[in-house]
Order: structure tokens, then C-alpha cells, then sequence
């Protein structure tokens, strides 16, 4: 375990901490995904399979939990289990990381607190599934992911697969254009929309190479710019949900939530929960594409970004 600064709350292995020092290419993965975004013991495969894929490619992962009221960057395989398989683990976002920090919990991380604890950490790439954002009856609940406010505020490049196609995408758009997030699609020109190559929205810059979001990166931090970049990372056409299926089976899901009086936390859950069933688990193995693919690109991003800094 590499000893933080005094009074620092992170914890960083051995093998991110010699990352960080070395410039080295290294990926940030968050922890909900497998907490209480999978099943299990599906989650704990993917969370060991991006892993490995990572390191095979020459990346160090740090996959981000709260373990023991310690906010850990990298886990052992052991530490990645008990975050995947324990039901006692929460889900914790930026506001709720002193409260899990001073009680001494377990908590998975989302893509808020993930984004946070790696900048904090000094890491620059993070590789999520699908983004949060706001949702569709917004204008009524003013419910809106606090993923967009810390993407706000926070120079790291996150990687994924658009936002969740539960929520209302172009309102999604317009508060990342507010909030000075910069939007990228990696080799497209349209937004991604998670289980599906399109949303139906467009992005207004796109990039061809890895190396490009390393530059841009770059530039961020010339120009003392600290709001992320998202790089939108469109699922193939042909694996992406059937984009028929995916609408009906969406609309179905809206309807009976409604029906049900559903309000805040408790709409994204029905409603991710609802799709898998009604596709028959095809919306699950659409989202583990999604989390494999963003983790590729991230890591050549990661390599490309560790290019630079190797040769200043």
C-alpha cells in the first residue's frame, strides 16, 4: 500500500502509486457498476475481465471504492470481491463520501465520486458504462445526476457510452454545454445513446485517434480549464439493442413507472431493471459491450496521455 500525503484520505496499491510516480498509462474504473449495477456473480466477471484486459494492454487499472472508510484507489483481488459480492456495500456520490469516510463504511462509487477521488488522486482517464444526466421529468422533479455538476468541475477525460437512455438526452446536452464540459465523439458525429450506437443528437467535435484527446487534455490544462472531457464512444452497429426493441421496451418501462408513482432514486432502477427483463437480458450484455469498449479506448487514451508526459 503507497503512503499518501499527510492527512490525505486517499489510499492508493502499490501499483497505482508507482503509476502516478512513473508516468505511467493508468485507467480509473468506478465501483457501482459491480456493487449494484450488474448481478451477481456476473459483476464480479466483468470487474476482474476489464482488469485484465487493461493490464494486458499494457494500462494500470485503479477501480475506486470506499473500503473501511478509506477512499481506495486500486484494489486487490480480494478487496474487488468483497465490494462485488457484499450486500452490505452502499453506493456512495460525492456528498455522501464524508459521511461513509467518518463511519468507517464499505461504499462503491459512482461516476461523480469515481471522477472526484481520481482527480484528487492525479489520475486523468476514467472509463465508465453510461453517463448520468437529466432526467425526464425534470422540469417537474429537478432531478438531474450530480455526475454533470462534478464533470463541471473536474479536468479528467471520462470515457463513455453516451448517457442512459432512460434519461432525457438533449437536456442532458445543454447542461454539459452549460456547465463547460467538453463533449467529443470518438470517431462519430452523433451522441451515443448507451444500449444504442445513435441517441438521435448530434455532437458538434469529433476525433479520430486517441492521441487527439491526449492533446486535448493538454490544452485543458494549458488554458487552466477545470471541467472534463467526455469522449462519447458509440457502441457498433452491430452491438448495439436492437434500437425497435430498445424504444418499445423503453416506452413500456416509462409508462409503468408512472403507473407506479415512481419518483427520484427510484425511477432509474425500475426503469434499467424493467429493460433487462423485457429484453431477455439483452440490454445487460449491450451494457458489458459498452463498459469493454470504453475501457479499450481509455487505456489508448491512457498510453497516449502517459506519451506526453514522459516526453516533456
Amino acid at each position: 500500500m503507497t503512503v499518501p500525503p499527510a492527512g490525505s484520505p486517499l489510499q492508493l496499491t502499490d501499483e497505482v502509486g508507482d503509476a502516478l510516480r512513473d508516468g505511467a498509462p493508468i485507467v480509473a474504473l468506478e465501483s457501482t457498476i459491480l456493487a449494484h449495477g450488474l448481478p451477481r456473480p456476473r459483476n464480479l466477471e466483468v470487474g476482474a475481465a476489464v482488469e485484465l484486459q487493461l493490464r494486458r494492454a499494457g494500462v494500470v487499472p485503479a477501480t475506486i471504492a470506499v473500503l473501511d472508510g478509506h477512499a481506495r484507489i486500486g484494489l486487490t483481488s480480494s478487496e474487488l470481491e468483497r465490494v462485488a459480492m457484499s450486500p452490505e456495500v452502499a453506493k456512495a456520490s460525492v456528498r455522501d463520501l464524508p459521511v461513509v469516510l467518518a463511519a468507517g463504511r464499505d461504499a462503491a462509487t459512482t461516476v461523480a465520486s469515481t471522477a472526484f477521488l481520481a482527480d484528487h488522486a492525479g489520475i486523468r482517464v476514467f472509463a465508465t458504462g453510461g453517463l448520468g444526466g437529466v432526467h425526464r421529468d425534470a422540469m417537474e422533479s429537478f432531478d438531474e445526476s450530480a455526475d454533470l455538476q462534478t464533470l463541471g468541475r473536474t479536468p479528467i477525460a471520462v470515457v463513455s457510452a453516451g448517457v442512459k437512455s432512460i434519461l432525457d438526452v438533449p437536456a442532458t446536452l445543454e447542461r454539459l454545454e452549460t456547465l463547460g464540459v467538453t463533449v467529443v465523439g470518438y470517431r462519430t458525429d452523433r451522441f451515443p445513446g448507451f444500449y444504442v450506437t445513435d441517441s438521435g443528437e448530434p455532437v458538434d467535435h469529433r476525433v479520430e485517434r486517441p492521441s487527439e484527446v491526449a492533446a486535448i487534455l493538454a490544452a485543458v490544462d494549458a488554458l487552466g480549464i477545470r471541467s472534463a472531457v467526455a469522449v462519447a464512444n458509440p457502441l457498433p452497429l452491430d452491438e448495439q439493442l436492437d434500437p425497435e426493441l430498445h424504444q418499445r421496451v423503453l416506452d413500456d418501462a416509462l409508462t409503468a413507472a408512472s403507473d407506479a408513482g415512481l419518483r427520484g432514486k427510484e425511477v432509474t432502477p425500475f426503469l434499467l431493471d424493467h429493460i433487462q427483463r423485457a429484453t431477455s437480458g439483452e440490454s445487460l450484455e449491450a451494457n458489458v459491450r459498452a463498459v469493454s469498449s470504453n475501457v479499450t479506448l481509455a487505456g489508448e487514451i491512457a498510453r497516449a496521455w502517459s506519451e506526453r508526459l514522459t516526453a516533456r
